[in-house]
């Protein structure tokens, strides 16, 4: 049995279809001149565009719209200036396209890969993607066509991506497997509108498993059996029916309010990168948002972006939602997420550098032109603004002087905008967790970012395997952390929600229910499936399951005694 991220859920068994790596050997320094070599690169965009506009348009017939954005987001990528001119620099160099390409698409990756956010990280996979098949383009590769797979095909691949997505027949795939990307990645999300079972990240898989062997396909928990015996098949044959019958049950929550066994109201919200995601919140039954990042508009522009920009992203979140709640996470940039023109130092320590709201202190107007655009689309919705990475009430305090001197102006000049909004504060750092009841005094609302705060709490970066061991929510240390957090922001009368991937963890959601959180933002496919955990627990049955996990003292005894009581 192999091990590896459950990206999409459900049970898949099928014959495996290896897709291999193309050979995309190129020579590095260019024999024409600048002129024909400049023309040649262009010649390239123009047909990459025309592809992937096509490729587009079959994802938008055969999956959906929003999953075809994905795509239409490659076309943008590919026409921004601050890339062809860089590219178009490096053939005046004496480089190849290729090599051209190469050089400053896999700069524009590293940088969003160093940012370690899983959805900037998805960033640096979207050019490589690009990368990729622009110098197939060039090369004269033909894509991969994985329209022609037959039924009953587990496609295993080191990585899938949008383009090879595109040409999908989902009748045809049982499964996927790939050797890299995570729950937030495009091959899963595409995977999941597919609705195709998916174990992502499975080191060398694509060397383990041969052309034409039978698999089984775990997408729930995140395991594939190679060649599996007749009692193996017809197991999981079973667990494909039972599985495929719940999620017809799930169908019967959509439009139901959220609510423990008992009938205890709790909001069921979700967490966005950009406003079209809101299109989203709504198709998946969300309530709103409880976290919405900015920094997509930062990356995604070659100058900072201006208050008018943001200020109609802001508006149109706020107008999709129509009165439901739109938590706004301020920008969360630093040493750790490098955008050029920001001019950032490079820092050996950036997680614990120069970042998020220290940054926005110390930049006021960048940090006003933000606060006022938000404030301005307050008046569209119920917009909340959220501060990251505080460490102590001076931050908080600094961010709120600077909101009352914006609502001041704001008033002089009889513009608009919400005169209760609130401010609240991302929990997301252990020293915060100390302060909760300080911070409780100052914050109109907590939401509890379970990723940095389980890193930060456990000084273990997840993406290091050697510590990789220590990153767990279940840690007793995080679980301490979580559970003051929510009685301090409770005792104080403020809401308190959470918008890390803990919120959605079925074997966590006991232990939120008895510690009293009241709001959830999860991922908008996991909307019905967390509503359902939710359901299955009354307050009492949940408070005899913290009693015991709560005392523990392993990472491994809680996430026994939380396995033991799954419903």
């Amino acid at each position: 049995m192999f091990k590896g991220i459950a990206g999409s859920e459900g049970i898949g068994i099928g014959k495996v279809a290896m897709i291999k790596e193309q050979d995309l050997t190129y020579e590095p320094k260019s024999k024409l001149s600048v002129q024909d070599e400049t023309a040649r690169f262009e010649q390239a965009v123009q047909e990459f565009t025309q592809r992937t506009e096509k490729m587009a348009e079959e994802m938008r017939n055969n999956v959906g719209d929003k999953e075809s954005e994905i795509l239409m987001g490659h076309v943008l990528m590919i026409s921004d200036p601050a890339m062809t001119d860089e590219v178009k620099e490096g053939i005046s160099g004496g480089l190849t396209s290729e090599a051209a390409t190469e050089q400053v698409f896999e700069g524009f990756a590293s940088m969003f890969e160093a940012t370690g956010d899983e959805l900037t990280v998805q960033r640096a996979a979207d050019l490589r993607d690009i990368k990729t098949r622009l110098i197939k383009t060039l090369l004269g590769v033909e894509e991969v066509n994985i329209s022609a797979l037959p039924a009953g095909s587990v496609i295993v691949a080191r990585d899938l991506t949008p383009s090879m997505t595109a040409g999908i027949i989902r009748e045809n795939i049982s499964g996927i497997i790939t050797e890299v990307g995570g729950r937030t990645s495009h091959s899963a999300i595409l995977a999941r509108a597919l609705e195709i079972p998916a174990v992502l990240s499975i080191d060398n898989i694509t060397k383990e498993l041969i052309d034409g062997e039978v698999v089984i396909v775990d997408g729930t928990d995140g395991s594939v059996i190679a060649s599996p015996g007749s009692e193996e098949v017809e197991k999981y044959r079973e667990l494909k029916k039972s599985f495929d019958d719940e999620k017809k049950e799930l169908l019967k929550l959509a439009g139901k309010p959220t609510v423990t066994a008992d009938g205890r109201r709790v909001e069921l919200l979700c967490n966005i990168g950009k406003p079209d995601d809101c299109a989203l919140v709504i198709e998946r039954d969300g309530e709103g948002v409880g976290l919405f990042r900015t920094e997509f508009l930062y990356m995604d522009s070659k100058e900072q972006p201006g208050e008018e920009q943001q200020f109609e992203a802001y508006k149109k979140a706020a107008m999709t939602l129509k009165g439901k709640p739109v938590t706004i996470r301020t920008l969360d940039v630093g040493g750790d997420k490098d955008i050029p023109y920001l001019g950032l130092e490079k820092e050996d320590n950036p997680f614990m550098g120069f970042r998020a709201v220290r940054y926005c202190i110390k930049n006021q107007d960048l940090y006003k032109t933000q606060l006022r655009a938000l404030m301005r689309a307050s008046a569209f919705g119920d917009i909340r603004i959220m501060i990251p990475l505080v460490t102590c009430v001076e931050e908080v305090r600094a961010v709120k002087k600077l909101v009352a001197e914006i609502a001041s102006e704001l008033d002089q000049n009889g513009v608009a905008y919400n005169k209760d909004i609130k401010v609240g504060v991302m929990m997301e750092t252990p020293a915060a967790a100390v302060i909760a009841d300080l911070l409780a005094k100052e914050a109109d609302f907590f939401s509890i970012g379970t990723n940095d705060l389980t890193g930060y709490t456990m000084a273990a970066d997840r993406g290091n395997a050697n510590v990789a061991y220590l990153y767990s929510a279940y840690n007793p240390a995080v679980l301490r952390n979580i559970k003051s957090i929510i009685y301090c922001g409770r005792a104080e009368g403020i809401e308190v929600g959470m918008c890390g991937e803990a919120a959605s963890d079925p074997l966590l959601i006991p232990l939120l229910v008895a510690f009293g959180l009241e709001e959830y933002s999860v991922n908008p496919v996991s909307v019905l499936s967390t509503r359902n955990e939710i359901s299955k627990w009354s307050v009492k049955d949940a408070q005899k399951v913290a009693e015991e996990a709560m005392a523990c003292s392993t990472e491994e005894e809680v996430r026994n005694i939380l396995t033991k009581y799954r419903r």
